[in-house]
């Protein structure tokens, strides 16, 4: 059997200040913006969602009621850079930023490195069994961008070059440990 698993990246406020690991409580337009999503999505699958409150608002905004919460999908631990910008990150640990951009193996801020986060998405997805049919599951971005490293047996430095915005789908098709890239035909559409 095919497991076919979609990875909605979680709603995100309509203007906030971007810091590192913080879980920004989701405002009226995001979570009207999800809503507007749901129909677009299968409506027969196992769900789950990041532990995080964007996902679960996200989730809770899609009308999902039977949803997993599951902790493998948390967001890359930022360690010591946590809840700061990236300005401020730069101006302080600068060779730092450079090295966990650049080097996937790196963690200066004393969290995850984005290796760790791609073996940890890994193994989940490699450990979805056989038979889980339709999996739908809101992620952060870090998770979905790990998800396609893994998919296409991309090199992990290849991580910062995946762009998944918020509320947008990656689609994969999977079977006997191998996992394929799905993109979807615009509906009505012709070139």
């Amino acid at each position: 059997m095919t497991v076919r698993l979609t990875l909605l990246c979680a709603a995100a406020p309509t203007e906030h200040d971007v810091r590192f690991g913080a879980d920004t409580p989701l405002d009226e337009r995001a979570l009207r913006q999800a809503r507007a999503v749901a129909g677009t999505l299968p409506t027969t699958a196992t769900l789950y969602t990041a532990p995080s409150q964007r996902c679960t608002r996200t989730a809770q905004a899609l009308g999902w009621d039977a949803v997993t919460v599951e902790p493998t999908l948390r967001d890359i631990d930022m360690g010591s850079w946590h809840g700061r910008t990236l300005d401020e990150v730069a101006a302080s640990d600068g060779p730092g930023l450079v090295a966990w951009m650049s080097d996937p193996g790196a963690a200066p801020h004393g969290g995850e490195s984005v290796a760790e986060v791609c073996e940890r998405v890994s193994s989940w997805l490699d450990g979805l069994p056989g038979d889980a049919g339709r999996v739908l599951a809101v992620v952060e971005q870090a998770l979905a961008r790990a998800a396609v490293v893994h998919v296409l047996d991309a090199p992990q430095r290849s991580f910062w070059r995946v762009d998944v915005p918020p509320l947008s789908t990656v689609q994969l098709t999977g079977r006997d440990g191998r996992w394929n890239l799905r993109t979807a035909a615009v509906a009505g559409g012709s070139l």
